[in-house]
């Protein structure tokens, strides 16, 4: 078995004049690149100072009558907002949404589509959109949701008669009252 010779570089081959100009040219490197990091800092703090002082040029000067309010004042504003949004949320969630699906299903035919239902929880009313084949279908429709128990004062809005359309169906804004349904 031979030895292995694991000295680098071998005694023939060292040439410190190639080693010194490496070092020589990593040390320059390294040192522009420092240059280079400390130029981009003073840039970074330049454009952050100017941002800031635009930021404060553009702020309205707050006289002693209009001083900020405390965060707490704050914090409990926007709690109040979040918890308006709630209840808001959790009124819309309580709607009687079988009962009102279950009139409006026993008063639509086959020849009324229903396109869309918009209820308005703070007026306790309900727009429906649709198309109906024709005004006496329409009308049946309006009587019947007049007769359910869920709606009252169910009135025909606006309808319009699509001529555009082979059977010129009709196309309505309906819009009802609620019970409170407990």
């Amino acid at each position: 078995m031979r030895h292995l010779r694991l000295k680098f570089p071998y005694p023939g081959q060292q040439s410190q004049i190639i080693d010194y100009s490496l070092l020589a040219l990593g040390l320059l490197a390294l040192a522009s690149v420092l240059y280079l990091l400390k130029l981009s800092t003073e840039n970074i703090n330049y454009w952050e100072a100017r941002v800031e002082r635009l930021e404060k040029q553009q702020q309205p000067n707050i006289s002693t009558r209009h001083r900020r309010r405390d965060p707490s004042q704050q914090i409990t504003q926007e709690i109040r907002q979040e918890i308006k949004k709630a209840s808001e949320i959790m009124g819309q969630l309580n709607l009687p949404w079988e009962s009102f699906f279950n009139a409006i299903e026993f008063a639509a035919s086959q020849e009324v589509a229903l396109l869309s239902l918009q209820p308005n929880v703070a007026n306790q009313n309900i727009r429906v959109n649709g198309e109906a084949r024709n005004i006496t279908v329409l009308l049946d429709f309006v009587e019947a949701l007049e007769r359910e128990n869920v709606f009252e004062k169910a009135h025909l809005l606006n309808y319009k008669i699509k001529q555009d359309s082979p059977q010129r169906p009709i196309i309505f804004l309906i819009t009802a009252t609620w019970n409170q349904i407990s």
